[in-house]
């Protein structure tokens, strides 16, 4: 099932493109990393496709899968956000209040549901911490434990190990990899970690400001086109 197309999407902020004619899809089960230099878009794609900005011109085609609703988004980290007076639990079952339709007190199921994901990203000894007191690792799974609670469908994370040392990074991307793998989650993520994208990607999106800087396809293809022109600038150095 294919979640989302889009098909010559321009995006930016008033009437100033920061990525264009872009052409990409997303199926259900996709791991898809998107990549590429500092203002190249990245970060705007993801709120284009959460609704939270339009596109300047192109479209996007979604299915009833890829609704608000159906999303767990975990957002690049702010300062507000970690030093957000709320305890662990809390930040965790505020993941549940995009599927209400009306304010109204967590479920039973909701509560037990959000305990069975803390155990699972290893915060349940956490539960009653402010989030503030916590390190940035302990932050990001707490902050990741909020979007599966939202997540029915697919997972959207923006640079999901920004500040994380490097051992708080594997972690971080291995519970992602298991997230999709074991339970079928569909992942977009966007991140700095070129290696990580390579690694753990089974698609990459490629922005940038000229048509050859952009890319679009499997991570094999990716690695293909990496390599011929790994290869081409070393025989061009070669012969100069």
């Amino acid at each position: 099932m294919t979640l989302f197309s889009c098909k010559d999407l321009t995006l930016g902020y008033d009437g100033r493109a920061v990525a264009e004619n872009l052409n990409f899809e997303v199926e259900k089960g996709d791991y898809l990393c998107v990549i590429g230099e500092n203002g190249s878009g990245k970060s705007t794609l993801i709120k284009t496709l959460l609704g939270l900005n339009k596109p300047l011109s192109g479209e996007i085609k979604r299915s009833e899968a890829f609704s608000p609703r159906r999303i767990g988004y975990m957002p690049q980290q702010t300062p507000v956000q970690k030093d957000f007076p709320a305890s662990v639990r809390e930040v965790v079952l505020s993941g549940f209040l995009g599927g209400k339709k009306f304010l109204s007190f967590y479920s039973r199921n909701d509560r037990l549901a959000a305990a069975a994901v803390m155990e699972r990203l290893g915060i349940a000894s956490l539960a009653d911490r402010c989030i503030r007191e916590l390190s940035g690792g302990q932050q990001q799974r707490t902050l990741l434990a909020r979007a599966m609670c939202a997540a029915k469908d697919v997972l959207l994370v923006d640079e999901p190990c920004a500040g994380l040392d490097e051992q708080g990074s594997k972690e971080l991307y291995a519970l992602l990899d298991e997230l999709h793998r074991k339970d079928g989650m569909t992942v977009i993520m966007v991140t700095h970690d070129k290696e990580a994208a390579e690694t753990y990607a089974e698609k990459i999106l490629k922005l940038g400001h000229t048509k050859n800087s952009r890319f679009y396809g499997t991570r094999d293809e990716y690695l293909a086109e990496l390599s011929a022109k790994n290869k081409g600038e070393t025989e061009e150095k070669t012969h100069d």
